[in-house]
């Protein structure tokens, strides 16, 4: 019988055993015993490069995974509070689906929501937004071929994990609502 792979901090004991050499348990095993309980992000990342030589991408998934894993961090926090995000991909080109999110008068047929200010928008690329309680939300447009958009929505510094999952319930739906008007135009 197969037992069950683990998986911490979304990286399968696979992913990071392929990558790195090590399984979960003994990056577990090995922080621990290098006394990272007590240590800063910062800190626990430069144990997993000078002592065990992980790249820079690695360094931060082990990290994380391991500071989820004992407690120190929770899934989606990050130093600056909690960031979740939601992707879409739609049946428009990007142009179109740019325009749905930088056109006012366009959002307010499927975005519920007001009270923000977009401080930057780069064409068919990405906009900006500070959001009314604070927090940022980044949206990023890629082009998936002719007449086909994903867009992806990170929110950022969000201050409880709470706020983190009520966002990420409400981003699904705002895509869930734009995709179906998006629908009904093309």
């Amino acid at each position: 019988m197969a037992t069950k792979s683990k998986t911490i901090g979304g990286i399968s004991d696979e992913a990071v055993i392929k990558a790195t050499g090590k399984s979960w348990a003994q990056w577990i095993a090995l922080l621990n015993k290098a006394g990272c309980k007590t240590m800063t992000h910062k800190e626990i990342v430069a144990v997993v490069h000078t002592k065990h030589g992980v790249g820079p991408w690695w360094q931060q998934m082990v990290t994380v995974g391991y500071e989820q894993a004992v407690g120190l961090r929770k899934k989606h926090e990050t130093p600056k509070g909690f960031q979740v995000g939601r992707s879409k991909t739609v049946a428009v080109p990007t142009a179109t689906l740019f325009r749905a999110w930088a056109d006012a008068k366009t959002r307010a047929t499927w975005l519920k929501a007001t009270g923000f200010t977009i401080r930057k928008a780069t064409r068919n690329k990405s906009i900006r937004i500070s959001w009314k309680d604070g927090t940022n939300v980044e949206i990023m447009f890629y082009s998936k071929g002719a007449g086909k958009c994903m867009v992806t929505v990170q929110h950022n510094k969000l201050r409880t994990a709470a706020a983190g999952a009520a966002m990420k319930r409400f981003w699904g739906e705002q895509l869930e609502r734009m995709q179906r008007v998006l629908s009904l135009e093309s």
